[in-house]
Protein backbone atom coordinates (compact mmCIF):
# COMPACT_ATOMS: atom_id res chain seq x y z
CA UNK A 1 0.00 0.00 0.00
CA UNK A 2 1.19 3.42 -0.64
CA UNK A 3 3.25 5.42 1.93
CA UNK A 4 1.14 3.38 4.82
CA UNK A 5 3.05 3.04 7.98
CA UNK A 6 4.68 -0.83 8.57
CA UNK A 7 3.27 -1.44 4.84
CA UNK A 8 -0.32 -1.96 6.29
CA UNK A 9 -3.95 0.26 6.57
CA UNK A 10 -5.22 -0.06 9.94
CA UNK A 11 -8.83 0.54 9.54
CA UNK A 12 -11.63 0.91 12.13
CA UNK A 13 -13.79 0.39 9.60
CA UNK A 14 -13.81 -0.34 5.66
CA UNK A 15 -16.76 -1.75 3.76
CA UNK A 16 -15.33 -4.22 1.18
CA UNK A 17 -14.85 -2.70 -1.95
CA UNK A 18 -16.50 -3.60 -5.75
CA UNK A 19 -20.16 -5.00 -4.40
CA UNK A 20 -22.34 -3.75 -2.10
CA UNK A 21 -22.72 -6.23 1.03
CA UNK A 22 -25.53 -5.86 3.32
CA UNK A 23 -23.37 -7.66 6.23
CA UNK A 24 -20.66 -4.89 5.91
CA UNK A 25 -20.10 -1.97 7.97
CA UNK A 26 -20.94 -3.70 11.85
CA UNK A 27 -23.96 -5.25 12.76
CA UNK A 28 -26.01 -7.75 9.64
CA UNK A 29 -27.77 -4.95 7.64
CA UNK A 30 -31.69 -4.88 6.82
CA UNK A 31 -33.58 -5.83 4.23
CA UNK A 32 -34.76 -3.22 1.60
CA UNK A 33 -37.84 -5.71 0.92
CA UNK A 34 -38.89 -6.85 4.70
CA UNK A 35 -36.39 -4.86 6.87
CA UNK A 36 -35.13 -8.22 8.30
CA UNK A 37 -31.49 -8.67 9.03
CA UNK A 38 -29.20 -10.03 6.10
CA UNK A 39 -25.78 -11.50 6.00
CA UNK A 40 -24.39 -12.37 2.81
CA UNK A 41 -21.99 -15.49 2.35
CA UNK A 42 -19.69 -16.26 -0.44
CA UNK A 43 -21.73 -18.97 -3.08
CA UNK A 44 -18.83 -22.10 -4.16
CA UNK A 45 -16.77 -20.65 -1.59
CA UNK A 46 -12.95 -21.89 -2.13
CA UNK A 47 -10.86 -24.16 0.38
CA UNK A 48 -9.14 -21.99 2.59
CA UNK A 49 -5.61 -21.73 1.95
CA UNK A 50 -3.57 -25.00 3.93
CA UNK A 51 -0.96 -24.13 6.79
CA UNK A 52 0.93 -24.88 9.68
CA UNK A 53 2.63 -23.01 11.97
CA UNK A 54 3.43 -23.30 16.04
CA UNK A 55 1.73 -21.07 17.78
CA UNK A 56 3.13 -18.72 20.39
CA UNK A 57 2.40 -21.46 22.92
CA UNK A 58 4.64 -23.90 21.23
CA UNK A 59 1.90 -26.20 20.27
CA UNK A 60 1.11 -26.12 16.26
CA UNK A 61 -1.74 -24.64 14.45
CA UNK A 62 -3.19 -26.17 11.55
CA UNK A 63 -6.57 -25.59 9.73
CA UNK A 64 -6.56 -29.07 8.16
CA UNK A 65 -7.12 -30.48 12.31
CA UNK A 66 -10.04 -28.13 12.40
CA UNK A 67 -12.28 -29.92 9.92
CA UNK A 68 -15.93 -29.60 11.83
CA UNK A 69 -15.54 -25.83 13.34
CA UNK A 70 -16.04 -22.80 12.18
CA UNK A 71 -12.88 -20.88 12.33
CA UNK A 72 -12.03 -17.13 12.05
CA UNK A 73 -8.63 -16.31 10.88
CA UNK A 74 -8.14 -12.54 12.12
CA UNK A 75 -4.84 -11.14 10.83
CA UNK A 76 -3.96 -8.82 12.60
CA UNK A 77 -0.74 -6.47 15.16
CA UNK A 78 -0.37 -5.30 18.45
CA UNK A 79 0.73 -1.79 17.25
CA UNK A 80 -2.96 -2.06 15.03
CA UNK A 81 -5.61 0.22 17.79
CA UNK A 82 -8.43 -1.77 15.74
CA UNK A 83 -6.65 -5.11 16.18
CA UNK A 84 -6.62 -4.25 19.78
CA UNK A 85 -10.27 -2.93 20.21
CA UNK A 86 -11.41 -5.92 18.69
CA UNK A 87 -9.60 -8.67 20.77
CA UNK A 88 -12.05 -8.39 23.85
CA UNK A 89 -14.76 -9.11 21.72
CA UNK A 90 -12.76 -12.23 20.18
CA UNK A 91 -12.44 -13.57 23.29
CA UNK A 92 -15.53 -13.72 24.63
CA UNK A 93 -16.78 -15.27 20.82
CA UNK A 94 -14.30 -18.07 21.87
CA UNK A 95 -15.21 -18.67 25.39
CA UNK A 96 -18.68 -18.14 24.06
CA UNK A 97 -18.69 -20.93 21.50
CA UNK A 98 -15.62 -23.31 22.60
CA UNK A 99 -15.52 -26.72 20.73
CA UNK A 100 -17.41 -25.05 18.07
CA UNK A 101 -15.60 -22.00 16.73
CA UNK A 102 -11.73 -21.73 16.52
CA UNK A 103 -10.35 -18.34 16.21
CA UNK A 104 -6.52 -17.82 15.42
CA UNK A 105 -4.61 -15.24 15.72
CA UNK A 106 -2.13 -14.41 12.80
CA UNK A 107 0.38 -11.61 14.46
CA UNK A 108 1.82 -9.24 11.30
CA UNK A 109 3.93 -7.89 13.83
CA UNK A 110 7.72 -7.12 12.95
CA UNK A 111 8.50 -7.34 17.10
CA UNK A 112 10.09 -10.78 18.59
CA UNK A 113 7.72 -13.66 18.97
CA UNK A 114 8.17 -12.80 22.87
CA UNK A 115 6.95 -9.03 22.45
CA UNK A 116 3.91 -10.51 21.03
CA UNK A 117 3.31 -12.82 23.23
CA UNK A 118 3.71 -10.81 26.39
CA UNK A 119 0.97 -9.25 24.70
CA UNK A 120 -1.11 -11.96 24.19
CA UNK A 121 -0.89 -12.78 28.02
CA UNK A 122 -1.67 -9.19 29.15
CA UNK A 123 -4.54 -9.35 27.02
CA UNK A 124 -5.51 -12.95 28.13
CA UNK A 125 -5.94 -13.89 24.52
CA UNK A 126 -8.11 -17.22 24.84
CA UNK A 127 -7.20 -18.63 21.23
CA UNK A 128 -4.00 -19.72 19.35
CA UNK A 129 -1.61 -17.08 17.98
CA UNK A 130 0.84 -17.42 15.42
CA UNK A 131 3.52 -15.37 14.05
CA UNK A 132 2.18 -14.71 10.17
CA UNK A 133 4.90 -15.74 7.74
CA UNK A 134 5.20 -14.16 4.56
CA UNK A 135 4.32 -17.32 2.90
CA UNK A 136 1.01 -17.43 5.01
CA UNK A 137 -0.14 -13.89 4.23
CA UNK A 138 0.62 -14.35 0.26
CA UNK A 139 -1.59 -17.33 0.41
CA UNK A 140 -3.98 -15.40 1.69
CA UNK A 141 -3.90 -12.31 -0.59
CA UNK A 142 -1.22 -10.47 0.63
CA UNK A 143 -3.47 -8.80 3.31
CA UNK A 144 -2.94 -5.26 2.92
CA UNK A 145 -5.20 -3.95 5.84
CA UNK A 146 -5.21 -4.54 9.77
CA UNK A 147 -7.42 -6.43 11.47
CA UNK A 148 -8.67 -8.71 8.29
CA UNK A 149 -10.54 -11.51 8.84
CA UNK A 150 -11.41 -14.82 7.14
CA UNK A 151 -14.80 -17.04 8.29
CA UNK A 152 -14.11 -20.24 7.43
CA UNK A 153 -16.82 -22.94 7.30
CA UNK A 154 -16.68 -26.26 8.95
CA UNK A 155 -15.94 -27.71 5.13
CA UNK A 156 -12.73 -25.64 5.57
CA UNK A 157 -13.83 -23.07 2.81
CA UNK A 158 -13.65 -19.43 3.13
CA UNK A 159 -17.02 -17.49 3.26
CA UNK A 160 -16.22 -14.30 4.17
CA UNK A 161 -13.60 -11.95 4.33
CA UNK A 162 -13.78 -8.97 6.64
CA UNK A 163 -11.42 -5.92 6.61
CA UNK A 164 -11.60 -3.40 9.80
CA UNK A 165 -13.23 -3.16 13.41
CA UNK A 166 -16.84 -4.49 12.66
CA UNK A 167 -19.73 -5.09 15.54
CA UNK A 168 -19.33 -8.20 17.06
CA UNK A 169 -22.85 -9.32 15.99
CA UNK A 170 -22.03 -9.72 12.96
CA UNK A 171 -19.27 -12.05 13.41
CA UNK A 172 -21.82 -14.02 15.66
CA UNK A 173 -25.16 -14.25 13.51
CA UNK A 174 -22.21 -15.02 10.66
CA UNK A 175 -20.62 -18.05 13.19
CA UNK A 176 -24.44 -19.42 14.15
CA UNK A 177 -25.41 -19.25 10.60
CA UNK A 178 -22.47 -21.98 9.81
CA UNK A 179 -23.22 -23.97 12.44
CA UNK A 180 -27.02 -24.59 11.89
CA UNK A 181 -27.95 -22.98 14.89
CA UNK A 182 -31.16 -20.78 15.10
CA UNK A 183 -30.41 -16.80 13.75
CA UNK A 184 -32.48 -13.88 13.42
CA UNK A 185 -31.39 -12.70 9.75
CA UNK A 186 -31.47 -13.93 6.20
CA UNK A 187 -28.74 -15.51 3.92
CA UNK A 188 -27.60 -14.26 1.07
CA UNK A 189 -25.43 -15.47 -1.48
CA UNK A 190 -23.11 -13.81 -3.43
CA UNK A 191 -20.30 -14.78 -6.11
CA UNK A 192 -16.46 -13.69 -5.24
CA UNK A 193 -15.21 -10.92 -7.80
CA UNK A 194 -12.05 -10.32 -5.50
CA UNK A 195 -13.66 -9.38 -2.55
CA UNK A 196 -12.67 -12.80 -0.71
CA UNK A 197 -9.65 -13.59 -3.04
CA UNK A 198 -8.01 -10.87 -5.22
CA UNK A 199 -7.41 -13.31 -7.69
CA UNK A 200 -10.97 -13.87 -8.44
CA UNK A 201 -11.19 -10.05 -9.70
CA UNK A 202 -11.05 -11.63 -13.36
CA UNK A 203 -14.63 -13.05 -12.74
CA UNK A 204 -16.08 -9.11 -12.15
CA UNK A 205 -18.32 -7.50 -14.73
CA UNK A 206 -18.38 -4.42 -12.93
CA UNK A 207 -15.55 -2.59 -11.22
CA UNK A 208 -15.95 0.17 -8.05
CA UNK A 209 -15.44 3.55 -10.08
CA UNK A 210 -15.28 2.53 -13.78
CA UNK A 211 -18.22 3.77 -15.42
CA UNK A 212 -18.34 0.73 -18.67
CA UNK A 213 -22.05 2.87 -19.37
CA UNK A 214 -22.60 3.23 -23.13
CA UNK A 215 -20.09 0.65 -24.28
CA UNK A 216 -21.27 -2.42 -26.54
CA UNK A 217 -20.74 -5.89 -24.73
CA UNK A 218 -17.68 -6.68 -26.69
CA UNK A 219 -16.07 -2.96 -25.63
CA UNK A 220 -17.05 -4.07 -22.34
CA UNK A 221 -15.04 -7.59 -22.45
CA UNK A 222 -12.77 -5.52 -24.44
CA UNK A 223 -12.13 -3.29 -21.07
CA UNK A 224 -12.57 -5.99 -19.26
CA UNK A 225 -9.19 -8.16 -20.42
CA UNK A 226 -7.16 -4.88 -20.23
CA UNK A 227 -8.16 -4.40 -16.71
CA UNK A 228 -6.66 -8.07 -15.17
CA UNK A 229 -4.12 -7.89 -18.63
CA UNK A 230 -2.18 -4.38 -16.95
CA UNK A 231 -0.66 -3.37 -13.96
CA UNK A 232 -1.72 -0.30 -11.84
CA UNK A 233 1.47 2.11 -11.48
CA UNK A 234 0.75 2.80 -8.06
CA UNK A 235 3.13 0.67 -6.54
CA UNK A 236 0.54 -2.03 -5.26
CA UNK A 237 1.87 -4.84 -7.58
CA UNK A 238 -1.88 -6.06 -8.75
CA UNK A 239 -4.03 -5.78 -11.90
CA UNK A 240 -5.94 -2.80 -12.72
CA UNK A 241 -8.95 -5.14 -11.57
CA UNK A 242 -7.48 -6.10 -8.64
CA UNK A 243 -6.50 -2.80 -7.38
CA UNK A 244 -9.66 -1.17 -8.13
CA UNK A 245 -11.93 -4.13 -6.21
CA UNK A 246 -8.65 -3.84 -3.12
CA UNK A 247 -8.49 -0.08 -3.00
CA UNK A 248 -11.72 1.59 -4.75
CA UNK A 249 -10.07 5.22 -3.45
CA UNK A 250 -6.73 4.69 -5.74
CA UNK A 251 -6.65 7.79 -7.59
CA UNK A 252 -4.19 6.13 -9.76
CA UNK A 253 -6.02 2.82 -11.00
CA UNK A 254 -8.72 5.20 -11.16
CA UNK A 255 -7.44 7.54 -13.90
CA UNK A 256 -6.09 4.61 -15.93
CA UNK A 257 -9.49 2.66 -16.59
CA UNK A 258 -10.86 5.57 -17.29
CA UNK A 259 -8.16 6.11 -20.00
CA UNK A 260 -8.67 3.18 -21.51
CA UNK A 261 -12.63 3.04 -21.42
CA UNK A 262 -12.09 6.33 -23.13
CA UNK A 263 -9.53 4.81 -25.69
CA UNK A 264 -12.23 1.63 -26.56
CA UNK A 265 -14.71 4.65 -27.01
CA UNK A 266 -13.31 6.66 -29.76
CA UNK A 267 -11.85 3.86 -31.33
CA UNK A 268 -15.43 2.44 -31.76
CA UNK A 269 -16.38 5.67 -33.04
CA UNK A 270 -17.61 6.10 -36.21
CA UNK A 271 -15.39 8.47 -38.87
CA UNK A 272 -17.42 11.42 -39.72
CA UNK A 273 -19.22 11.46 -43.33
CA UNK A 274 -18.37 14.84 -45.59
CA UNK A 275 -21.50 16.59 -45.91
CA UNK A 276 -22.95 15.53 -49.14
CA UNK A 277 -23.41 18.79 -51.06
CA UNK A 278 -19.45 19.08 -50.14
CA UNK A 279 -18.68 16.21 -51.83
CA UNK A 280 -21.35 16.84 -54.49
CA UNK A 281 -18.71 19.95 -55.38
CA UNK A 282 -15.70 18.16 -55.43
CA UNK A 283 -16.81 15.16 -57.90
CA UNK A 284 -17.97 18.15 -60.42
CA UNK A 285 -14.39 19.49 -60.84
Amino acid sequence: MRGLARSFLCLFLLAAPGVARAAEGGAPAKSAQDGQPVIRLVRDPEPAPAFSATGLDGKPVALESLRGKVVLLNFWATWCKPCRAEIPDLIALQKEYAGKLQIIGLSTDDESPETVREFVREMGINYPVAMATDKIRALYGGVPALPTSFVVDTQGRVVQKHTGLRDPALYETEIRALLGLSIDAKIETFEDHGEIFLRNASRATELPGVDLSGLTPAQKQAALRRFNAEGCTCGCGLTLAQCRVNDSECPVSAEITAKIVSQIRRQAAPAAKPAPGRAARKTKT
